[in-house]
């Protein structure tokens, strides 16, 4: 069944992107809704939905699956060690990037503003339309149907990001940073420690300069304070 109406020009449709990616969807309207920016539905009257839920449970889904992933991809990794990869791999520029690899923005459902605009190359669209897909993935198919899918990007993306030399080091990306903003060397404050001694628990918090903070707990003050430079980062969208 042809999920229409289409958008007009050349755009890929949601049939000829099922086959060219072996994404196993039976509802083809689903599909076309995960590709259906709101800028197109405003436009267009018969359109009833955009993608904006299903990019909303693909983040969802997204955090589960790439969590369990690292857990059995990689057994010798600790807790904090997943986190960071895991931030790594579902960040915007990643799934941004994960999009362009699949030509996803070929078949996204624009209005012509967003399409004048050059939304078909915008990270934040294209990371918002790869989470939808994933959302609707889900609801047609279930878990294993985006396992599949996701894990031969997972695997190739993770092997890049291993590369990177300061990806499980958090307090020395944030100070280089910090420095490069002329803010100083972070600065981290022990708030409490608890707990007895072979099952101590730490709260730090770091600043940079004074507008800039974030806090993590750990089971050692080294532990803890790369929490919460952690913390710092995703909050400036670095990770």
């Amino acid at each position: 069944m042809n999920p229409d109406p289409q958008p007009r020009g050349e755009i890929e449709s949601p049939e000829s992107l099922a086959r060219r990616l072996a994404l196993p969807f039976d509802d083809l309207y689903l599909l076309a809704r995960a590709l259906t920016h709101r800028s197109y539905r405003n436009e267009n009257a018969d359109v009833i939905q955009d993608n904006e839920r299903l990019e909303f449970l693909g983040d969802a889904v997204l955090d589960f699956v790439v969590g369990a992933w690292l857990y059995n991809r990689f057994p010798e990794m600790t807790e904090g060690e997943m986190t960071r990869m895991r931030s790594a791999l579902v960040r915007t520029e990643q799934l941004a990037a994960f999009a362009r690899q699949l030509d996803l923005g070929a078949a996204m459902r624009l209005g012509r503003g967003e399409q004048q605009a050059g939304g078909r190359r915008r990270k934040g669209l294209l990371c918002a339309t790869f989470e939808a897909v994933i959302g609707g993935l889900y609801l047609d198919k279930g878990i294993p149907a985006v396992v599949e899918f996701i894990t031969p990007l997972l695997e190739e993306a993770s092997e890049a990001i291993l590369l990177q030399p300061d990806i499980f080091d958090p307090k020395s990306r944030l100070q280089e940073w910090a420095q490069a903003r002329r803010f100083g060397i972070p600065h981290y404050i022990t708030l409490e420690s608890s707990g007895p001694d072979h099952d101590k628990r730490f709260d730090v918090e770091v600043h940079v300069g004074s507008d800039y903070h974030g806090r993590g707990t750990g089971p050692s003050k080294q532990v803890a304070e790369e929490a919460a430079a952690q913390a710092l980062l995703e909050s400036l969208g670095l990770l």
